[in-house]
């Protein structure tokens, strides 16, 4: 991917929701999610409704020269700065687009944002999101073990955290 191409995050909006609903349930994005059913388009907005209204969450769109090629999800969970991410890159999206949406989401949770601490999860068989996390720089601080459950089988959950203050050595 070139990485000269102009990135931007916006907010997510009506617009957007058949397109980043068709990257949640497209299989390889699905299979890493707790959610595990294709969530309907009805589902999708009942969410979107709800989460765009609250002012602890940060539902955006990743784009890489006005192209839409990712979503990311930012949830302010405690006091002080603390927050949940998640996110996902278009299943077709060209290589190298992860990094940059990850560089992109955290100058927005660190910068925009001012969080002092962004964490993430991982189902313990996600070996790609475990290793984005690392590269990002965040360290695993702890396994939450048989957390969840698929309907058939129970897996582990590594959970990951990034302090504000470790951030600028890995940008």
């Amino acid at each position: 991917m070139d990485s000269l191409l102009p990135t931007r995050l916006r907010p997510m909006v009506t617009a957007d929701l058949e397109q980043v609903l068709g990257w949640r349930n497209h299989p390889e994005i699905r299979r890493y999610m707790y959610t595990q059913h294709p969530i309907s388009l009805e589902e999708h907005s009942r969410w979107f409704e709800k989460k765009s209204a609250d002012p602890d969450y940060h539902l955006l769109v990743f784009e890489v020269d006005a192209t839409p090629l990712g979503f990311i999800n930012i949830h302010k969970i405690a006091p002080g700065g603390i927050a949940d991410w998640g996110f996902y890159a278009a299943p077709d999206a060209p290589k190298g687009t992860g990094r940059q949406l990850g560089q992109a989401a955290l100058h927005y949770a660190f910068v925009t944002c001012g969080l002092h601490k962004l964490c993430g999860q991982a189902l313990a068989f996600n070996a790609s999101s475990i290793k984005f996390h690392r590269n990002l720089g965040f360290t695993q601080e702890g396994i939450l073990r048989q957390q969840h459950f698929d309907g058939q089988h129970y897996h582990d959950v590594l959970c990951f955290g990034l302090l504000a203050s470790e951030w600028p050595s890995n940008s």
